[in-house]
């Protein structure tokens, strides 16, 4: 069994990030106790760190104190954003042999603690995967539930992590796609191949074997691709984006707007466009909320009935163009990655580029 069990962030400063969170996308910020060994109880000689939550969703957020922090390391070679994505296993000892049996480099061995225990493994390029196995967890129909922390002040807005995406380098697509089958048994899914009049890319979606993580992996197939782009920024493969899925994504996005975070744009001719689609099951004011909110919409020919997908993507959460967000809705458990709106993601990201100049119009 697999699943995501916390998504770690470097940054440049841990408590900037904290709050950042807590203001503009409604998680909480909680202690450090269901992770006492790999955030030093919040701060270490060389490192602090926060730890945030929402739903089922947490991220810890780590910046450097001293120049000898493993933060700093990372940030010597990256821009701020995902160093390691933790996953949790039923059976650390078996995950982690496993993996080293089959080439993974072995950064920490097994650990044991009180209530959990944890290794980690590097991954692709600077990233790197804690395997997390927790004696009070329970893993059941592909989700994951820690112990609840209560904050009425704080409603949670998100259920689960969707997917996570990693962006590799042009020719490592299928050494990538052939580690994580190796290495964490991830089992290969849809691939797409997506070209638009300025640039192109290949994508491989990767899911653990109990269907608990999606991780879509993508190369640039083009030299102006939002990719490479992405890839020359980073200085080199990483975390692109994360999807998190919420209930009510109009809603949810209305809140986060007034709180500040911003979006891609998307051309109101989309939902001109999407108002003739016949398949969309959406009554007028559903669809002039989320034209209202500039959410895009997916509906699959043999999906079932009223199986929808929704989703939107902030810009760059921070000051380079790597690492966003994305927001979805899966309504009557519709599946995919919205393949419908590849096109018009891709010509909204490409608008951004022209802005920042790497692709020329």
């Amino acid at each position: 069994m697999l699943q995501i069990d916390h998504v770690h962030f470097y940054v440049e400063d841990a408590q900037w990030w904290r709050d950042w969170f807590v203001k503009r996308l409604g998680f909480q910020s909680v202690v450090s106790s269901i992770f006492p060994t790999l955030v030093n109880r919040g701060k270490s000689f060389h490192t602090c760190t926060e730890v945030v939550k929402n739903g089922n969703v947490y991220f810890l957020l780590s910046s450097p104190l001293l120049l000898t922090s493993p933060v700093a390391e990372f940030l010597r070679h990256h821009p701020p954003g995902v160093a390691d994505v933790a996953f949790l296993v039923t059976d650390v000892e078996t995950v982690t042999a496993r993996a080293s049996a089959n080439g993974a480099k072995v950064l920490q061995p097994v650990q044991n603690e009180v209530s959990f225990k944890f290794a980690k493994i590097a991954a692709w390029g600077g990233l790197t995967h804690t395997l997390m196995e927790r004696q009070d967890v329970k893993i059941k129909d592909g989700e994951r539930n820690l112990p609840p922390i209560p904050n009425p002040q704080s409603p949670n807005v998100f259920t689960a992590i969707d997917h996570v995406v990693l962006n590799v380098e042009v020719g490592n697509l299928q050494a990538a796609v052939s580690w994580y089958e190796n290495i964490l048994d991830f089992q290969p899914q849809q691939s797409f191949k997506i070209q638009t009049n300025r640039s192109a890319l290949s994508s491989q979606v990767m899911i653990s074997s109990n269907g608990g993580v999606q991780l879509p992996i993508n190369e640039p197939a083009s030299p102006n691709s939002q990719i490479q782009e992405f890839l020359d920024v980073n200085r080199g493969a990483g975390i692109q984006h994360i999807a998190l899925r919420t209930p009510n994504l109009v809603s949810a996005i209305a809140r986060f707007r007034a709180a500040g975070l911003s979006f891609l744009s998307v051309p109101q001719t989309y939902y001109t466009q999407l108002q003739k689609r016949l398949e969309v099951p959406l009554s007028p004011s559903e669809l002039q909320a989320i034209a209202q909110q500039e959410i895009l919409v997916d509906c699959q020919q043999d999906a079932p009935l009223g199986a929808l997908l929704l989703q939107i993507f902030t810009q760059p959460i921070f000051s380079e163009p790597t690492f966003f967000f994305e927001f979805i809705e899966r309504r009557s458990q519709a599946q995919g990655f919205g393949e419908g709106n590849f096109r018009a993601l891709f010509e909204a990201i490409e608008s951004e580029q022209i802005k920042r100049g790497f692709v020329s119009q």
